[in-house]
């Protein structure tokens, strides 16, 4: 192991003026993708009664278009990750965002529900595949010990859009249309391309193949990984899908205060991103051990905070702050998949849309047998603790069988053919890191 010249050469320093941009610019270019996907994913689910009595269609009807998009995620993820494994990442993100603002602009543009499904269903297939390939690239540009927390800065992007992007859709969409909200997301998409075209660092083609993707799927650290977030998630998405019913009835609330509860949720998701990854780089699976058990007591005392609205605020504030389970698992997947990053990546977020598929599903199971609004805390406790038993077994693997993390050079594979200053020239001279 070696110090990199070009860290600390005057030769360096005097070119700065042709060095790349600086790291915080890549990752917010990053995020601002996260920032579109999360706007569209969560505001839709909001503007579900105005796409439905615009469209003359009843709202269990209309929540087709949320499961079609979700369908878009499971099998895009895949599929997209396999076949651009001989794509370049830069060429990637840029794809991935035009398709997704494409699809964004065809449902604002949908003249009936079935063309609309159609549209949600594309504009969901770039999803899991851009968080993939995005922590991809965040994690190659910082040292080992800090891939999780770059990981975790992206997806800040999605949670800050349960702060911002979605109240400001859901505003539009009563103010001007529901069309007009699906026509920003449209134009966040655009602005991620542009800035991805500016400041996403150039790579080669990338070296994988399909085949060799596919051989993520060979491994049972894997499997058990996707399956702490299918299952352990699903407990979160249980209480938040329904959140807005439960404040109503249970609660007793306005529904103009609904917008502040879904705020808090996201504040919790924002901060647990921006902390929790600080935690991981230094113990990855305890923290995912400790989110988990952290998730359930949480869901557990969600049925005895909801008849108070400041106890249900700060419940709503730890439940969200789970979420960042979501950049663990991330960097866990990176460290298992060998030479399948970008299917193994993508899958993460095929496991998460899983949880949002099963977390409602049984708690509105759980409400349809009488069990009340608040009986989803207690589902989704069980499916984290459920996500927790696997855990064990993924933490007894590892302890039996330690993951050799192969990190590949700060400067590769983003960097260019010839030498050139580092990415981030004040954070690397500081930091020292050593590089291969």
């Amino acid at each position: 192991m070696t110090t990199s010249h070009s860290a600390t050469s005057p030769r360096a320093n005097s070119s700065s003026a042709s060095a790349p941009p600086h790291l915080a610019v890549i990752l917010f270019s990053l995020a601002m993708g996260g920032f579109a996907i999360g706007t569209t994913e969560f505001a839709s689910m909001s503007l579900l009664p105005f796409f439905a009595a615009d469209l003359h269609i009843d709202e269990p009807a209309a929540g087709h278009a949320i499961s079609a998009y979700a369908l878009g995620v499971v099998l895009g993820a895949p599929l997209i990750a396999v076949a651009g494994a001989r794509f370049a990442r830069r060429t990637q993100l840029l794809v991935l965002m035009a398709v997704f603002a494409l699809g964004n602009a065809l449902t604002a543009l949908a003249p009936g529900f079935g063309w609309m499904i159609a549209a949600r269903f594309l504009s969901g297939l770039p999803h899991g595949a851009y968080f993939g390939i995005a922590a991809l690239v965040a994690a190659s540009l910082v040292p080992q010990h800090r891939r999780s927390q770059a990981i975790g800065q992206v997806m800040l992007g999605l949670t800050i859009a349960t702060i911002i992007g979605v109240p400001l859709a859901n505003l539009i969409g009563q103010a001007v249309g529901w069309r007009a909200s699906f026509g920003l997301v449209s134009v966040l998409a655009l602005l991620t391309v542009l800035l991805c075209a500016l400041f996403a660092p150039r790579d080669q083609a990338g070296k994988s193949d399909p085949l060799r993707e596919l051989g993520a799927l060979r491994s049972g650290r894997v499997w058990i990984t996707l399956a702490i977030g299918a299952i352990g998630f699903g407990g979160m998405f249980a209480v938040y899908t329904y959140l807005a019913t439960t404040l109503i009835e249970v609660t007793r609330v306005s529904p103009a205060v609904i917008p502040f509860f879904l705020a808090i949720f996201g504040i919790g998701a924002t901060l647990g991103n921006l902390f929790v990854p600080r935690f991981a780089d230094r113990a990855l699976m305890p923290t995912a051990g400790v989110i988990l058990l952290f998730a359930a007591v949480a869901l557990l005392l969600f049925p005895l905070a909801a008849g108070n609205p400041w106890l249900l605020a700060a419940d709503v504030f730890a439940i969200g702050a789970s979420v960042s389970l979501g950049a663990i698992l991330q960097t866990r997947l990176m460290d298992v998949a060998g030479d399948a990053q970008a299917l193994a990546a993508a899958l993460n977020h095929s496991a998460f849309n899983t949880a949002n598929a099963l977390g409602p599903f049984l708690g509105g199971l759980a409400i349809r047998e009488g069990l009340g609004w608040t009986s989803t805390g207690p589902v989704g406790a069980v499916l984290a603790l459920l996500g927790f038993l696997i855990w064990i077994v993924a933490w007894r693997d590892a302890k039996s069988a330690p993951v050799v993390v192969n990190t590949p050079p700060l400067t590769s594979p983003l960097a260019p053919a010839r030498p050139a200053p580092p990415l981030a020239p004040d954070h690397r001279s500081r930091a020292k890191d050593p590089v291969a």
